[in-house]
């Protein structure tokens, strides 16, 4: 009698694992156990990358935004609150890109907002 390798069923399981895992580094891709753990672990990164990636690019909208008020006469921490003051509701996305994009404009938000340039 042969002996029962499982299957269509078993097979199709690690299939869809090992999908997943194509493109990555050497038995990685190839061997069923090895594959499901980078898999997982990937996952995990992807997650918590996710989240960093939000982190970071409200890092570098602050940056540009405290780089262009300081060039305005102001600095980024007086501003932000001068705009709330003056209720003008721009994120921090959007004033970043005005900042890198079109600087008068984003000078006449500074004036708006009621900071005084030098």
């Amino acid at each position: 009698m042969p002996r029962a390798k499982r299957g269509f069923k078993a097979r199709r399981r690690r299939n869809r694992w090992l999908k997943h895992a194509e493109g990555f580094y050497s038995a990685r891709s190839r061997i069923f156990g090895d594959a499901i753990e980078a898999v997982r672990n990937a996952w995990q990164y992807q997650y918590i990358g996710r989240r960093l990636r939000r982190r970071d690019f409200r890092r570098l909208w602050i940056a540009r935004i405290n780089a262009a008020a300081r060039q305005a006469g102001t600095t980024y921490s007086q501003l932000i609150p001068a705009l709330k003051g003056a209720s003008i509701l721009l994120d921090r996305k959007i004033l970043a890109d005005l900042a890198v994009a079109d600087p008068a404009v984003f000078g006449a938000v500074v004036k708006l907002a009621g900071i005084t340039q030098p």
